[in-house]
C-alpha cells in the first residue's frame, strides 16, 4: 500500500494568464475570513450570525431598504432573480451578447422557464430607444409579455454604463410598468472605473433587483441576489432553495461576501485588475498588426491579430477566442495580475508579431 502523504500542491503558482478572471486565486483577506468564521458550530441555512451582518454591510452600500440572498454563482443569482420578478408568461429583455444568453448553457430557459427576448447591440449596451423596439404587441395573448429588462455591469464586452445611462433605462422600464435587472458579475470592475458608490450606481438609479458578483474579484465561491425593490419580487427564498442554490453553511459564503466589502476590498481589487487592463491595452497598441477595436472600461482588453499568432501565444499564456472568424481574441485582468505579468504578455505578442 502506498504510504498516506502531506498533499501536493499540484500546479504552478506563479504561472498565470489572460483568459479569465475566474482563473485567479482567492485575495488573503477573503482566506482569512473563512479561518475567522470556521470555528465552533453556527445555525445553518443563513440563520448564522456572519448573513446577520453581510445584510447591514449590503445596506451600508446599497442603502436601508436592501436584502441580500447569498448564492453559489453567477447563474444561479441571475436564474434565481429573474425568476423571482416574472410570470410564467413574461418575458426577459436582454442584449444578444448577454451572459445569460451566450454562457448561461440555456439555465434561464431550462432551469427557471424564462422566454429571452435578445436584441442586437454594438457595444453590448441596451438604450431606451433598443429597449423600445421589443415594447410590441402588449396583451397580445400569442406573444410572451416583456417585463424584465437585464442589462450587465459591465458588459461582456468591456463597456460600462454610466449612471445616467442606467437611470434613463430604469426610467423607461418602469414607464413600461416592468422590472430593471442588474447583472453585477463584474459590478465592482464598474463601481472603480466610474468613481461611484454602488449606491449611486444601482440604487439611486432604480434598479430593482440586482445578481452581485463575487467570484470574479477575489473569492473562493460565492454571489448574492441583492433585492432593492422589494415590491416587485415574489417569493425569493423559496425560489433559491428550489433552484439549489441555498448552502447549508452559508457562513462561509457570507463572510467572504463582508470581507470583500469591507475596507474597500472589492474597490481595490477590481481597481487593480482595470488598471492592468489599461497597461495592457497600451503596451501592445503600437505592435503593427495588433488591433484593440472595443474601448477598454473595466478589466478586459479585445484584441486582433492573426489567428495563428494567437494561437501560437496560447501554448505559454492562457486565453480565449472571442470571435474566432475575425482573429478576435478576449484578454482578462484579474486581482492578481501584476505588471510583470502584463509586461511579459505583451513583449510575448510582440515578438509572436514580429516572426
Amino acid at each position: 500500500m502506498t504510504a498516506v502523504t502531506a498533499l501536493d500542491i499540484l500546479h504552478d503558482p506563479t504561472n498565470r494568464g489572460f483568459a479569465s478572471d475566474n482563473y485567479s486565486g482567492v485575495h488573503p483577506e477573503v482566506l482569512a475570513a473563512i479561518v475567522r468564521a470556521n470555528g465552533g458550530h453556527q445555525t445553518s441555512y443563513g440563520d448564522d450570525v456572519y448573513t446577520a451582518r453581510l445584510q447591514e454591510v449590503f445596506r451600508e452600500h446599497f442603502g436601508p431598504g436592501v436584502e441580500a440572498f447569498p448564492v453559489f454563482n453567477g447563474t444561479g443569482a441571475n436564474v434565481v432573480a429573474l425568476q423571482a420578478v416574472t410570470q410564467r408568461w413574461e418575458s426577459v429583455v436582454c442584449t444578444a451578447t448577454a451572459h445569460i444568453h451566450v454562457d448561461e448553457c440555456a439555465a434561464p430557459e431550462r432551469m427557471g422557464g424564462l422566454k429571452l427576448m435578445t436584441v442586437p447591440t454594438p457595444d453590448g449596451k441596451l438604450t431606451p430607444e433598443l429597449i423600445d423596439t421589443v415594447a410590441v404587441r402588449k396583451g397580445d395573448e400569442h406573444h410572451a409579455q416583456p417585463k424584465v429588462v437585464s442589462i450587465t455591469q459591465t458588459t461582456e464586452l468591456g463597456t460600462a454604463y454610466t449612471v445616467d445611462e442606467i437611470a434613463h433605462i430604469a426610467d423607461r422600464v418602469h414607464a413600461n410598468g416592468w422590472v430593471l435587472h442588474v447583472d453585477g458579475s463584474r459590478l465592482s470592475n464598474a463601481a472603480a472605473t466610474l468613481s461611484v458608490s454602488f449606491k449611486e450606481m444601482i440604487t439611486d438609479t432604480g434598479v430593482d433587483i440586482v445578481s452581485f458578483g463575487g467570484t470574479k474579484n477575489g473569492l473562493m465561491v460565492g454571489e448574492a441576489v441583492l433585492v432593492i425593490n422589494p415590491d416587485v419580487v415574489t417569493g425569493m427564498k423559496y425560489l433559491r432553495k428550489q433552484s439549489m442554490q441555498l448552502a447549508s453553511k452559508m457562513r462561509f459564503i457570507s463572510t467572504q461576501l463582508e470581507a470583500l466589502l469591507t475596507d474597500e476590498l472589492y474597490l481595490r481589487n477590481a481597481g487593480h485588475a482595470n488598471a492592468m487592463a489599461q497597461r495592457l491595452a497600451a503596451a501592445v497598441h503600437d505592435i503593427d498588426g495588433v488591433s484593440v477595436p472595443r474601448p477598454v472600461q473595466a478589466n478586459a482588453v479585445f484584441a486582433v491579430l492573426p489567428k495563428v499568432v494567437s494561437e501560437k501565444l496560447m501554448d505559454d499564456f492562457h486565453f480565449y477566442f472571442w470571435d474566432e472568424a475575425l482573429g478576435e481574441v478576449r484578454w482578462m485582468c484579474s486581482w492578481d495580475t501584476t505588471e510583470k505579468d502584463v509586461d511579459e504578455f505583451a513583449a510575448a505578442v510582440r515578438a509572436a508579431m514580429s516572426a
